[in-house]
């Protein structure tokens, strides 16, 4: 049996200080160790504004705690990451005597809770006292030498900033890489048709760790008599070597589809062109037209996981009647299958790339059923909630080990 757990109580006693942030930095909780090592009351803090109830020292000139706690703050809503302070200086006002400040060292780390849309709902600002270490020994006379400890604490501290200087320029540099490669996929990924669609929500986060540039895509295309094409791809890689090839392939069968309308004939034509492609072998998509005319869906697989059809009841398709190899996987050309189905309006299309419901050791099965599970209790939901609810629900809201490109039609 899963155990009655009193979170409420066990934050309460936890012995290491923590302060409890909203998005906008206001205190919505503190624990009794975060009041105890302040010498402050929850009335005092809970409601505040971090940087109200905790400014920098007036009389200190080279005060930087508010500036620092802050830039780390907004990495942590902005990166949905933890992020973990240097050592820091930062002086705390003295409840019984206004206006007066009193010296403290920190070690600080802070910790982004996301909500259920993958957003930050909360941080989790954790301190240790570390004051009473830095102030172990009495100080020396003024102009006298230190003893080898103290230069050791010296050198320590001195390097702990100096890390933490250079720690904030990596960071600025790769914010600005990141920013040029947002850029680049933005560019790459740009669906002009989409924005005629607000039945369509799109969503793109890059494995983990790279620069934001990778190999797979969607796009939306808008056909005559009312249909419209979706669909994902994979190239298989990361960097901007994928994302090239995604380039080229994503432009290939984006015109395709437009001139030929049927998803098969669209892949036929993509596969003949990936032979011709350094580093496009291997490739899987998946193209589905909707009919909403004839409330019917064409879709055909090249390898690609099957895009799932999921109705108001909760009940669900899968579209795998249409699966052939990956593009470049037969040695001569093939025509490949395709497959249709009738929809109901209201139901919902979700097609996506394996870095979406894909775990290490996993049988595929066994993720298939969690993605369906994670759509069914959401179909009422705009699709731009359920692309967001999707990628909370299934645990890479931050992003997760491959890339991820995921599309949400509502029919």
């Amino acid at each position: 049996m899963k155990p009655n757990i009193d979170y409420k109580a066990l934050f309460a006693a936890t012995p290491s200080p923590y302060l409890v942030l909203g998005p906008d930095l206001v205190i919505v909780d503190v624990n009794e160790a975060y009041l105890h090592a302040t010498g402050r009351s929850r009335q005092d803090l809970v409601g505040q504004y971090l940087f109200d109830a905790f400014p920098d020292n007036p009389a200190d000139e080279s005060a930087d705690g508010v500036q620092n706690l802050d830039a780390s703050l907004r990495r942590v809503l902005r990166w949905r990451q933890p992020d973990t302070m240097a050592v820091q200086k930062y002086d705390i006002p003295v409840p019984s005597r206004p206006g007066a400040f009193e010296e403290r060292w920190w070690s600080p780390i802070n910790t982004p809770v996301l909500g259920t849309d993958g957003r930050v709902a909360w941080i989790i600002h954790r301190v240790e006292d570390v004051t009473e270490f830095v102030r172990s020994r009495p100080p020396k006379p003024t102009g006298g030498p230190l003893d080898r400890r103290e230069e050791m604490e010296a050198e320590l501290y001195a390097r702990a900033r100096e890390l933490q200087r250079l720690n904030e320029e990596l960071r600025q540099a790769h914010a600005r890489e990141r920013q040029v490669a947002v850029t680049l996929q933005g560019a790459m990924l740009h669906s002009p048709d989409l924005d005629r669609h607000r039945n369509v929500a799109v969503r793109y986060l890059p494995a983990v760790g790279s620069l934001n540039v990778c190999g797979d895509w969607y796009d939306v295309v808008d056909l005559p008599e009312g249909s419209f094409g979706v669909a994902v791809g994979d190239v298989v890689g990361h960097g901007l070597e994928a994302a090239t090839v995604m380039g080229m392939l994503r432009s290939a069968l984006s015109a395709a589809v437009r001139a030929l309308t049927e998803p098969a004939k669209s892949l036929e034509v993509l596969g003949l062109y990936a032979r011709s492609v350094e580093g496009a072998l291997a490739t899987t998509a998946a193209q589905a037209v909707i009919d909403t005319r004839h409330q019917r869906i064409a879709y055909s697989s090249a390898g690609h996981l099957p895009p799932v059809l999921v109705h108001a009841d909760g009940t669900y398709d899968l579209l795998d009647r249409a699966t052939d190899p990956p593009l470049g996987a037969r040695p001569e050309h093939v025509p490949r299958p395709q497959a249709s189905l009738p929809y109901t309006p209201g139901d919902i299309l979700v097609l996506y790339t394996d870095g979406l419901i894909e775990r290490r050791g996993e049988d595929i099965d066994v993720s298939l059923h969690r993605l369906t599970n994670a759509i069914a209790p959401h179909t009422r939901m705009s699709p731009d909630r359920l692309a967001d609810a999707l990628l909370a629900r299934l645990g890479v809201a931050g992003g997760a080990r491959d890339d991820i490109a995921l599309i949400v039609v509502r029919l």
